[in-house]
């Protein structure tokens, strides 16, 4: 069986109240239209198809090259989004899966089993159903006494009867592709909305005596659509716990799932435990034996094995093994900690490599700096590297020893083993092994209290 998928993509989704497209929302840090992607490819697509309309220049981008993508300028109804795609599915021979781009817990699994049912049934057209304890602004299957479909009735234009039916219509469907595009352009607009229903296909091809079959969802989950931000979060909420008892069952320790929250392309080695209030996204790789958290945001990081970060945030850098970080520590983009390293209370690193075994341990701020190996950087330490205009280097060599409230004003080198003065501000490279010290000369005035009450007492006569 030949399998072409077309996710229909184009609504703004007005509900969301939103520049985006609708099915640009992230889920778990990732579009919904991705997770579509993906699941349709898992169920065999060799051919897939997404029908953009508002923002599709975005939706392209996004896409890139897991699919074609076409345009619906004007938004007509489902049937006219499916039509889109015709100039490039046309001639093909096997059955056309149609997804949503809005529903991001579709499994592969769900929509290779509706393509299986299609092809065994022999039919027509497929749909996939759900029956809902509410099912309030989904359309009504409606069958016949022999429990054979007959169409779908959009709720606006439901009898009284019609909507006291739960089983719903998910959007989903398999359509055999031959004929497909001419029976589309059949479809009418005649109802409370003035557009072309992807639905009514249903009740046209009865109507000719095609066959059309039906496939409940097993969890109605699944299909569950977004078209705000209410439905947006519950989506993201069960994804989120889904990924955690995920990554619980494969060794790592959540010690809070509900306010944890991990990204669906994250990776955490076994024996790692995250505490509660901890935030982990974009692609970032954590190995074995961490500590992450308390109260930690990590965004596409790479930590090694035996981390340990606490109260910090860490953005688009790499962290050696045996690190230790926080708490309250910021490290921005362009980092590369080696192993050992410590980075403690109330540091700031930008664009900065740390050596092996060095140690920043707090409030000190090292931008564009390459610290080598065994370093030791005191308390209060700025890197001054900007000058208004451009930012400058500085290197520390190693086993260098930086006294507290040091300046270094880049561009500058601190040789290796080099010893800077408590207080300097360092303008000049200094060599290996020597000492630079740069402090106003300290002036000591004798009697300064005394001197000081006589003078207050003078002034109030």
């Amino acid at each position: 069986m030949s399998l072409a998928a077309v996710i229909l993509a184009a609504g703004k989704g007005t509900r969301m109240k939103s520049d985006l497209p609708k099915v640009m929302h992230k889920v778990c840090g990732r579009p919904m239209i991705e997770y579509v992607l993906d699941a349709v490819r898992g169920a065999g697509a060799e051919e897939i198809v997404v029908v953009a309309g508002f923002g599709g220049d975005l939706v392209a981008r996004t896409v890139r090259d897991r699919a074609q993508v076409v345009y619906q300028h004007q938004q007509l109804g489902t049937a006219h989004a499916l039509l889109q795609a015709a100039p490039l599915l046309a001639g093909f021979p096997g059955t056309i899966l149609v997804a949503c781009g809005d529903t991001p817990l579709v499994t592969a699994g769900t929509l290779a089993r509706l393509a299986a049912a299609h092809a065994a049934a022999g039919a027509r057209a497929t749909v996939l159903t759900a029956c809902l304890e509410d099912p309030t602004g989904y359309g009504r299957v409606i069958r016949d006494k022999g429990g054979r479909v007959q169409k779908i009735v959009e709720q606006r234009d439901a009898t009284p009867g019609e909507l006291a039916v739960r089983e719903v219509n998910t959007g989903i469907y398999c359509f055999s592709a031959p004929g497909l595009f001419d029976a589309l352009s059949a479809i009418k607009s005649e109802n409370a909305q003035g557009e072309h229903y992807l639905t009514d296909i249903i009740g046209h091809y009865v109507q000719q005596g095609e066959p059309v079959a039906a496939l409940k969802v097993e969890d109605a989950r699944e299909v569950e659509g977004v078209n705000d931000r209410r439905q947006l979060a519950r989506v993201e909420s069960y994804l989120r716990r889904q990924i955690v008892e995920e990554l619980m069952l494969s060794g790592v320790t959540v010690m809070d799932p509900a306010t944890t929250f991990i990204d669906r392309d994250v990776k955490i080695g076994r024996d790692t435990v995250i505490y509660p209030f901890t935030i982990i996204e974009g692609d970032t790789i954590i190995g074995k034996h961490c500590i992450i958290g308390p109260g930690s945001r990590l965004i596409n990081v790479q930590a090694g094995e035996g981390v340990v970060i606490e109260h910090s945030v860490i953005l688009e850098s790499k962290i050696g093994d045996n690190c230790t970080i926080g708490p309250f520590a910021y490290i921005r983009p362009g980092c590369v900690l080696a192993p050992d390293v410590k980075v403690g209370d109330f540091v700031e690193l930008k664009k900065t490599v740390v050596g092996r075994g060095s140690k920043i341990p707090h409030l000190s701020y090292m931008g564009d700096a390459t610290v080598g190996s065994g370093v030791n950087i005191g308390a209060g330490t700025i890197t001054c590297n900007y000058d208004g205009e451009k930012k400058w280097p500085t290197i520390i060599g190693d086993g260098a020893f930086i006294g507290s409230n040091t300046n270094l004003v880049a561009p500058v080198e601190v040789g290796e083993k080099a010893f800077i003065g408590a207080g300097s501000t360092i303008t000049k490279n200094v060599p290996p092994g020597a000492l630079g010290i740069e402090r106003g000369r300290q002036r000591n005035i004798e009697n300064w209290l005394q001197k000081k009450s006589k003078k207050e007492s003078c002034a109030g006569d």
